[in-house]
C-alpha cells in the first residue's frame, strides 16, 4: 500500500531538507525559506530569535494562508505571545515543532489540499 500523499503538480513539494538549505521542487534554496503551495521564497531569519511579525509579514500578506507550521531548525522551540497573537489576527494558527516534522507535517497537508505555509530554517539553527 502506498500511503505518500498525492500532491497535484505545480504545488512546491519539499525533496530534501538539511544543514545547508533545503530543495522545493527541483531548486536548490540556500538557508532558511518560506514555502507557500504555489512558490518559495528565499527568508532571511537564521535562527528561531530573529523570527517576528516583520520577518512573517509575507505570510499575512500571501492572504491564502490558515496555518502556518514554522520549522525551528533541530528542536522546537516557543513563539512569543505576542507573535501568535499577530499571526492569529491574520487568521493564522502557527503550530511550531522541529523542521524535519515540519517539512513531513507540510507534504500531508499539502497533499490534502490544505491552505499551509511553512517558514523552515535549517537544521543546524536552534
Amino acid at each position: 500500500m502506498d500511503v505518500t500523499p498525492i500532491v497535484p503538480a505545480g504545488k512546491q513539494v519539499i525533496d530534501r531538507y538539511g544543514t545547508d538549505g533545503f530543495r522545493v521542487a527541483g531548486v536548490l534554496y540556500p538557508g532558511s525559506i518560506l514555502l507557500f503551495p504555489d512558490e518559495t521564497r528565499a527568508w532571511a531569519p537564521a535562527a528561531m530569535a530573529e523570527v517576528t511579525a516583520e520577518s512573517l509579514a509575507g505570510v499575512i500578506a500571501h492572504g491564502e494562508v490558515e496555518i502556518l507550521l514554522l520549522g525551528c531548525g533541530r528542536r522546537m522551540a516557543r513563539v512569543p505571545p505576542a507573535l501568535r497573537a499577530v499571526l492569529k489576527h491574520a487568521g493564522i494558527v502557527i503550530d511550531t515543532m522541529d523542521t524535519g516534522a515540519a517539512c513531513r507535517t507540510y507534504s500531508v497537508l499539502l497533499g490534502e489540499g490544505r491552505r499551509v505555509a511553512a517558514a523552515l530554517l535549517p537544521v543546524t539553527a536552534t
